[in-house]
């Protein structure tokens, strides 16, 4: 028991759902800052991320997931592994439904695991209701409803902040008693070197072409800080095709240098201290075919 005789809660939060669902969208929002990459390409997320709201009086876990999808090759069926360990361990299961899109099969076969889940509280959430109409919200309620058994519903706009902080407050309500697993002084379980080679993807997720993105992954090599509040990061960007390499360093080098320069500002934030990123390109055949590589980009289960 705490202080006035309140008991500690704490408990982990999937956030699961189809890919572009807003996952990532939802956890910036909740932590109020840049944590999570986005994109429009789907399958943006790779890494589970673990981000942690901490109260006097409790320790909410939020998981963000890679989106469940029908796997291609083995970097598929890692991220959906990843998406489906979690979403069993979870003490609350957050089901989120893209509000401008039919719900379809899809989001049939991800409610199936949510209601197989061993998890106390399942919550439908309704996302992106700055860009539905009304109309369309209320449809897809009804639809993303009769697809299981949940135990509440919230209608949410993570870019406009609509019901953020009721989504924090509702699951936290549904929280066990339990200990604080993470300092408190801890936002994310990611480290930094995880969090510039997201970064770095993140960029060349929204310039390269729709088929692009998926072929590409991103290892953070080292982290290098000087006594003048200055870093040196050094990063390769595997490709499976020599073309694709020369599509990411582009005509001159102009597209790496601009990824580079947009990934900087977020480094930059991130460390608090100026960087210089040193960004190489490397040819790596079928590395998504790849357990090995897999596992060495942090794609992995076992990561």
């Amino acid at each position: 028991m705490t202080e006035k005789n309140v008991p500690f809660t704490s408990g982990f939060v999937a956030l699961v759902g189809r890919p572009n669902a807003g996952k990532s969208t939802l956890l910036n929002a909740i932590m109020g800052e840049k944590l999570a990459i986005t994109s429009p390409v789907a399958q943006t997320t790779r890494r589970r991320m673990r981000a942690v709201v901490n109260t006097d009086y409790s320790q909410l876990v939020i998981i963000d997931t890679p989106g469940l999808h029908k796997p291609k090759d083995a970097l598929g069926s890692e991220l959906n592994k990843s998406a489906l360990g979690e979403l069993a361990d979870a003490d609350v299961v957050a089901f989120l439904v893209d509000a401008t899109k039919p719900v379809g099969r899809g989001d049939e076969w991800v409610a199936n695991h949510v209601a197989r889940a061993d998890a106390d509280y399942k919550l439908l959430v309704l996302t992106k209701a700055d860009v539905a109409k009304p109309d369309q919200v209320a449809a897809q309620l009804e639809a993303a409803r009769a697809l299981a058994d949940f135990d509440d519903e919230l209608v949410v706009s993570a870019t406009e902040g609509f019901n953020v902080d009721a989504f924090v407050e509702l699951v936290s309500a549904h929280l066990p008693e339990g200990p604080r697993w993470f300092p408190e002084d801890m936002d994310v379980d990611a480290s930094p070197e995880e969090l510039v080679a997201e970064f770095v993807r993140e960029k060349l997720f929204l310039h390269l072409r729709q088929e692009l993105p998926h072929s590409v992954g991103v290892l953070c090599d080292d982290i290098d800080f000087t006594d003048d509040d200055h870093a040196t990061i050094t990063a390769t960007i595997l490709v499976e095709r020599e073309g694709q390499k020369g599509i990411v360093v582009g005509r001159g080098g102009q597209m790496i240098r601009q990824v580079g320069t947009e990934a900087r500002r977020d480094i930059e934030r991130l460390l608090n201290c100026k960087v210089f990123l040193d960004l190489t390109v490397r040819v790596s055949p079928a590395w998504r075919r790849d357990e090995r590589q897999i596992r060495r980009l942090g794609y992995s289960v076992e990561e």
